[in-house]
């Protein structure tokens, strides 16, 4: 049992983390490009661990990206929900898959999130850019390999600590 801490000790720091990542003020120019970090690191850690993380954190953490962005409450919740789901489901057939085939399937999950968000704000009546759906996309795409090496990383670095216990 204790083995399970620091696995959800660092899910959660790395959560904390993306959540920053997500409020943190950047230049005019850039912020567009801002990868939907907590989507990803959530993606992450329901295909890496779904015992510990599931809907239930998915929905907490779009409540929390919601109330820190200003955002209607309850639209990021609903799209994270809507990502996670297909990773939890097919968590076993993802996990085979080749890191080209894995980082398309991250691609069209990042898709379906930013659809979410695109539907919601085009029914209250919020209009946006459509360059502010499209390159978080990219970017996200981008950037998924290096938060999967990450996060496997710290799941490789504590299963040696506990070997070594």
């Amino acid at each position: 049992m204790t083995g399970h801490r620091p696995v959800m000790a660092a899910a959660l720091a790395s959560l904390v983390l993306a959540l920053a990542l997500a409020i943190v003020p950047l230049p005019a120019q850039i912020t567009p490009l801002r990868p939907d970090w907590v989507v990803l690191a959530l993606v992450f850690w329901c295909l890496a661990t779904p015992s510990r993380f599931g809907l239930g954190w998915a929905f907490f953490f779009g409540l929390l990206l919601d109330t820190l962005t200003g955002a209607l409450l309850g639209q990021h919740a609903l799209a994270l929900l809507l990502a996670t789901y297909p990773v939890l489901r097919f968590r076993l057939r993802l996990r085979v898959f080749p890191m080209l085939q894995l980082t398309v399937t991250v691609t069209l999950l990042l898709v379906l999130y930013q659809f979410t968000l695109f539907w919601i704000d085009g029914v209250t009546g919020r209009e946006m850019p459509a360059g502010a759906y499209a390159w978080p996309v990219l970017t996200g795409a981008l950037v998924w390999p290096l938060v999967f090496r990450l996060g496997e990383r710290a799941l490789r670095e504590n299963a040696r600590e506990q070997a070594s216990l």
